[in-house]
């Protein structure tokens, strides 16, 4: 039967298309009325045929010259074929017939939009705000929100979706487009106040209670959000958005039990996805169970095995349980996929130092070191690399050229004063001591912490005596 029926539409409209031929070539009896020139446009604008479609309007409007139905239609052909001078002076001559054509005020935005003159564009569609009611006025507050994100006015997009909404609470697009718009903003306050004049009024509206949830996430009101986001899996039981952003507010909270409850929520009614296992590993990595969290971040690198970060985490993993050898696999295939990353290499070497290869550590830190030699980690860990390795000379020398190629970070003259103290030149170590105090004694405790021993002391804790009394006084 439905086929019975697109056959008897096909014959229709061929039976026009010959009828329009017929008129091409001035045959007798080829009338054709007004809207059926709309059909035959139509048919050769949807099959691509641009130049017959534009013949065809200019047949129509020889025959019709008043029609404002047709010039829009030509008009459109026109906006296609980038003629678009061409298009707004038809457009205007059609709004003499019809001002309040829907249509001619779309297309005229775009005409003018093409013409990269986007305020006139807005000045068209804010004439139009008054102009019309209801499903037209939303349409137009839509265009011009459109219009307002290109010319990157964006507060003014959260003020179209605020008058939509404040008209249409239950309006889905104008819902789900002003929450983004509310993060992008920063306007939550407003945000909340709207929706939660939308839920007075429509208690049951689970995209309302979403907003408001993510408003109040938006300012850091973590609890709230969370009673907002249950009101909304209350109403809707399958709303995974609900659970992601609940999930990421318990996380906030440092409540990993309820987010992890929350997240596998997520993977039950979505597609699993990598950020989602990232995340519940995360939660368990915080609760130190490490096992659990390296089979998420596992799960997490199966769908995207190009995501250093993840190799990285799982090396954490086996690193809070001295595992350093597997530890040294995961860095690996993190290196292999980012040779850049200097914190991958420290890692490294601090895995080879606990098991005491040394110089392997050392190789690590000083590649950290010729990447980014104005940082200060780099030369760290390879001052305490060598020193752990009873290389005292050459650490010595490295604090030198840590303290020059840091613009004269006082850390290492901190770091060179307990070198010298661990040769047994205690002379030159007070003396470097007292250098660093004079310049920042704020740094006392890289000092204390690298060289716990020293505070001991007799001269070492008089010297810092004296400079922690300087700074109660000042």
């Amino acid at each position: 039967m439905f086929d019975h029926h697109r056959d008897e539409e096909g014959g229709d409209i061929q039976e026009l298309m010959q009828r329009f031929q017929n008129l091409k070539l001035g045959r007798t009896n080829s009338y054709i009325e007004e809207d059926d020139f709309e059909r035959i446009i139509e048919h050769l604008d949807e099959k691509d045929e641009m130049a017959d479609a534009i013949e065809a309007a200019n047949m129509a409007l020889n025959q019709y010259p008043h029609s404002s139905l047709l010039m829009i239609k030509k008009a459109d052909l026109l906006l296609a074929t980038r003629k678009y001078k061409e298009a707004l002076k038809l457009l205007n001559a059609a709004s003499l017939y019809d001002h309040k054509d829907m249509n001619l005020f779309i297309l005229k935005t775009d005409a003018y939009l093409a013409l990269d003159q986007p305020e006139k564009a807005i000045v068209l569609l804010q004439e139009a705000l008054h102009l019309f009611e209801g499903a037209e006025r939303t349409e137009v507050l839509f265009e011009l929100a459109d219009v307002y994100d290109d010319h990157e006015a964006f507060d003014k997009v959260f003020d179209c979706l605020q008058l939509v909404l404040e008209e249409d609470p239950t309006n889905e697009e104008a819902l789900y487009k002003i929450c983004f718009w509310t993060d992008f903003t920063g306007r939550n306050e407003e945000s909340i106040r709207l929706h939660q004049r939308i839920i007075d009024e429509q208690p049951y509206n689970a995209l309302a209670w979403f907003n408001l949830a993510a408003a109040y996430q938006g300012i850091k009101l973590h609890e709230k959000a969370i009673d907002a986001y249950q009101y909304a899996i209350v109403i809707d039981e399958k709303f995974d958005y609900a659970y992601r952003n609940m999930g990421d507010a318990f996380l906030r909270l440092r409540k990993y039990r309820e987010a992890i409850e929350a997240l596998e929520k997520v993977l039950e009614l979505s597609r699993p996805e990598d950020v989602i296992y990232e995340a519940i590993g995360h939660c368990y990595h915080r609760m130190k169970n490490y096992a659990q969290a390296r089979f998420h971040y596992k799960k997490a690198v199966h769908l995207n095995p190009d995501d250093s970060r993840l190799y990285q985490k799982i090396a954490g993993t086996y690193m809070q349980e001295e595992n350093w050898e597997l530890a040294i696999k995961q860095l690996e295939h993190a290196l292999r996929i980012h040779q850049h990353i200097n914190e991958y290499y420290i890692l490294m070497g601090e895995c080879y130092m606990h098991l005491n290869q040394f110089r392997e550590a050392a190789q690590f830190f000083g590649t950290v070191v010729k990447n980014k030699p104005k940082q200060i980690a780099g030369w760290e860990s390879l001052i305490k690399c060598l020193v752990a390795n009873e290389q005292l000379d050459l650490a010595l020398e490295q604090t030198e050229l840590a303290y020059m190629s840091t613009q004269g970070k006082v850390t290492f003259i901190f770091y060179r004063s307990a070198i010298l103290f661990m040769m047994n030149k205690a002379a030159e170590g007070l003396l470097q001591l007292e250098m660093a105090l004079s310049k920042s004694s704020k740094l006392l405790k890289k000092f204390t912490k690298f060289y716990p021993e020293m505070v001991q002391d007799a001269k070492v804790a008089e010297l810092i005596g004296q400079y922690k009394k300087k700074g109660k006084k000042s």
